[in-house]
């Protein structure tokens, strides 16, 4: 029997994480926060939104650079206050500075190592 439930804003004063993660394959793409307003327009439109903290607002995912996360499946923690997006990352790139995932950095024998190449520039997709 399905359950109407959604996430618990309240305990985050009014966020919760969000994670993005490769539908297909698993990887996690990237780490941002839903409010209510960006939850609500996810489900309606199934196109990841999110708040941004650092500007104040509603974040379509791929508004600046066409990079839209479609969304295929979405997950609430048991405690309901964290979502997992299982998302098709249309252009390849989730993060800003053109890599796949946000998470490109990996630790190694002699510190933190960067894996793979970035699939566009970022300076030539959201400008200096």
């Amino acid at each position: 029997m399905a359950e109407q439930l959604s996430p618990d804003f309240a305990k985050g004063g009014g966020l919760v994480t969000a994670i993005a993660q490769d539908w297909q394959d698993g990887t996690i793409l990237m780490v941002a926060y839903m409010n209510e307003e960006s939850w609500q327009l996810t489900l309606e439109t199934r196109v990841a939104t999110y708040w941004s903290r650092s500007r104040q607002k509603l974040w379509k995912k791929g508004e600046s650079s066409g990079n839209v996360q479609k969304v295929h499946e979405i997950r609430l923690d048991c405690d309901l206050d964290a979502i997992v997006l299982r998302v098709e990352q249309i252009g390849g790139a989730a993060c800003h500075t053109g890599h796949r995932s946000c998470f490109y950095r990996v630790l190694g024998d002699e510190g933190f190592e960067v894996e793979g190449e970035p699939l566009f520039d970022p300076d030539k997709v959201y400008g200096q």
